[in-house]
């Protein structure tokens, strides 16, 4: 039977420059040298074994700074509305971010990483390798993006809890 009802416990929590979404990179790709680590708590870390033999990892976390979402919004990087499912945008029904970063050691729990695209104190949901057989596709089209090369690579306060809306 399923449930209509999830549990969800952070795995561990992010270290990162960034302690508000202003001016934060929307994306590791605009994160370029950009550091910091990621705790990952003492019940979790036997689950850390072979992971530095990965160049990349996914993060999948919890944007828990994110305002209440709204179905059309104007996402980083365009001024028209959009489907909120056809964006990146942070504020969902389930905040559940996903960045692919460069993972540069582990040690004691710790994973150093690069190209760092989250708030400090972000929780972490879970980890997962980046296989570029199973993770990369080329593609012929992608939506809306596809004339958007250049643009705000870095964050406002349009999706954040308690600062001023600007849109």
């Amino acid at each position: 039977m399923r449930t209509n009802e999830f549990h969800i416990h952070p795995i561990g929590i992010v270290h990162s420059p960034f302690h508000q979404a202003k001016g934060t990179p929307i994306q590791p790709a605009f994160a370029k040298g950009v550091m910091g680590s990621v705790e990952i708590f003492a019940e979790y870390r036997d689950g850390l074994k072979d992971l530095e033999g990965f160049e990349r990892i996914w993060l999948l976390f919890w944007c828990d700074q994110a305002r209440q979402p709204h179905l059309q919004i104007k996402p980083y990087l365009d001024e028209h509305l959009r489907g909120l499912f056809a964006t990146r945008a942070p504020s969902r029904p389930n905040p559940v971010g996903m960045s692919c970063v460069k993972l540069l050691s582990i040690e004691n729990g710790i994973l150093q990483i690069e190209e760092l695209d989250m708030l400090d104190g972000t929780p972490v949901l879970d980890i997962k390798p980046y296989v570029p057989k199973f993770d990369s596709f080329a593609v012929t089209r992608y939506g809306w993006l596809q004339d958007k090369e250049k643009g705000n690579a870095t964050a406002d306060n349009r999706f954040f809890k308690n600062q001023e809306r600007e849109i």
